[in-house]
């Protein structure tokens, strides 16, 4: 691979332009490319800089190329919802060139979410790619587990999305999900991956081996007292995010830890939940974030189940070894789950809070992962059932969680991959009332949002209808990859019931 753009490259430049807020989204600098060999540019920006009339703005325009949002809203007047979502698939397809700044290139064109987010992100594809299997778009799903598959030969994982900004970690670990998925109706494809699904579990459990009762966590991994070792989401760097740099660093101010603060913060980024209370000790202070406190429920499943594959293949080319191998870690794993990560007291699966040593108070809807992936007993689904029901289903599709923080995971909005997960896992138990009204409750709420926008969004308010869902540092976005997918997905088993 030849030399890749580093952003530490720009030295005081990067954080110069940061710091100022020269451009109101900190992702757009992160993504510029540059149009000058960087060493000369920041020797132009050393000469210059102290000049009185410098515009540090016009510099980089005349330096960098600035990225472009993808364009998807442009809806032809009159196509129905699926004529638009089947006509973003080629817009959402891009491939990396010669001048590709910060992205890391890729063997195949790849499927991007949308607006500002212009990369192959991790965990979004898997359901990104539901959707290009009810399109018949199989050329699209092999080309990303394909450039994920080299993304785990180049690095050993996969990074958060494609580009050298995010080596610093991972996301939610869905490969094991889209090998299945890619590998349907034929199963035998499945090997293929298998070197790549063994690397990949080999970065989830580094320094296992390292973990005793004195040294109780370790990059990703964590060892309770009685030998259970389960996995919870880290990053590899304590420093501000570059892609919000300005926003951290504000945050950090006032504190004496700024070191954890920023693990803390990119750890939640690893997650997926960015953010969510559900990594706060106190709700609405995002200063006390403490994700590598917390033991995740979706985390482990989705472990569970890289764990349960790699046996699977195995046994499929007949290494009897290795299966029983992973068979023994996945059934470890499946007590660890039972023993640590369902809430006695709540009825419910939840995170478990290492510094309460503890089950986390907090409902999340994460409580669904262990349904979707069949781990739940009967009466733990029916619990589970119960708790959505009640709680977390609304009249635009199912909460994130219960609590309204100006948090984008959080109340009052609903993800397009969480009400897959919560259908199919309570398809799975025999609850198909509340599936379908998940389902049908979310499929409404995409298609008000497109009859009155032209547009299909990153997230939506599923409490009030009628308004934008908000939160976060950015703007809702549209596109968009995750959001097209499930739709296509929920749409199409509802027409199959």
């Amino acid at each position: 691979m030849e030399k890749m753009f580093h952003l530490e490259d720009l030295a005081e430049l990067f954080t110069d332009v940061q710091t100022q807020r020269v451009f109101g989204d900190q992702k757009i600098f992160t993504d510029c490319v540059p149009v000058l060999p960087v060493d000369e540019i920041v020797k132009k920006y050393r000469l210059q800089n102290q000049h009185p009339s410098f515009d540090l703005l016009q510099f980089l325009q005349s330096t960098f190329a600035l990225p472009k949002k993808v364009e998807t809203s442009d809806s032809i007047h009159g196509n129905s919802i699926n004529e638009h979502i089947h006509s973003l698939w080629d817009k959402l397809t891009h491939k990396t060139d010669a001048t590709k700044g910060t992205l890391i290139d890729l063997p195949h064109p790849y499927v991007v979410p949308g607006g500002r987010f212009r990369e192959l992100f991790y965990w979004d594809s898997y359901f990104t790619m539901l959707g290009l299997q009810v399109a018949k778009r199989n050329d699209l799903s092999k080309y990303i587990v394909d450039n994920f598959a080299y993304l785990i030969d180049e690095f050993g994982f996969i990074p958060n999305a494609n580009r050298t900004y995010f080596l610093s970690r991972s996301q939610p670990p869905y490969f094991s999900l889209m090998v299945s998925l890619l590998a349907e109706d034929n199963p035998q494809l499945q090997a293929t991956y298998l070197s790549q699904l063994k690397k990949e579990y080999e970065f989830w459990m580094s320094g296992s081996a390292l973990l005793s009762d004195t040294n109780k966590a370790i990059n990703h991994v964590v060892r309770f007292a009685d030998g259970v070792v389960l996995n919870r989401y880290w990053d590899r760097s304590d420093q501000p995010r570059p892609e919000s740099y300005w926003e951290d660093t504000e945050l950090s101010i006032a504190e004496t830890n700024k070191s954890q603060l920023y693990r803390n913060i990119r750890s939640a980024c690893t997650s997926g939940w960015d953010f969510s209370s559900r990594w706060f000790a106190q709700p609405f202070d995002m200063r006390s974030i403490k994700t590598t406190a917390i033991v995740p429920v979706d985390l482990n499943c989705l472990l569970w189940h890289l764990e349960d594959k790699i046996a699977e293949i195995s046994t499929l080319i007949n290494d009897a070894a290795t299966a029983e191998l992973f068979r023994d870690k996945a059934s470890n794993r499946f007590y660890g789950i039972q023993k640590y990560l369902w809430n006695e007291q709540l009825k419910a699966f939840t995170d478990f809070d290492l510094e309460l040593n503890a089950p986390s108070p907090i409902l999340t809807a994460a409580m669904a992962y262990p349904l979707f992936f069949r781990i739940a007993e009967q009466t733990q689904a029916r619990e589970v059932s119960q708790h959505l029901a009640e709680k977390f289903i609304k009249d635009g599709g199912m909460l994130t969680t219960l609590t309204t923080t100006g948090q984008q995971w959080d109340a009052p909005n609903g993800w397009a991959p969480l009400q897959w997960t919560a259908f199919k896992g309570l398809k799975n138990y025999g609850f198909e009332k509340l599936a379908n009204q998940i389902a049908t409750n979310w499929l409404t709420n995409v298609e008000r949002v497109f009859q009155s926008t032209g547009k299909i969004m990153e997230k939506y308010n599923v409490v009030d209808t009628t308004l934008t869902a908000g939160g976060g540092e950015y703007p809702n976005q549209d596109g968009f990859g995750w959001t097209n997918g499930v739709y296509l997905k929920l749409k199409n088993e509802l027409n199959d019931n």
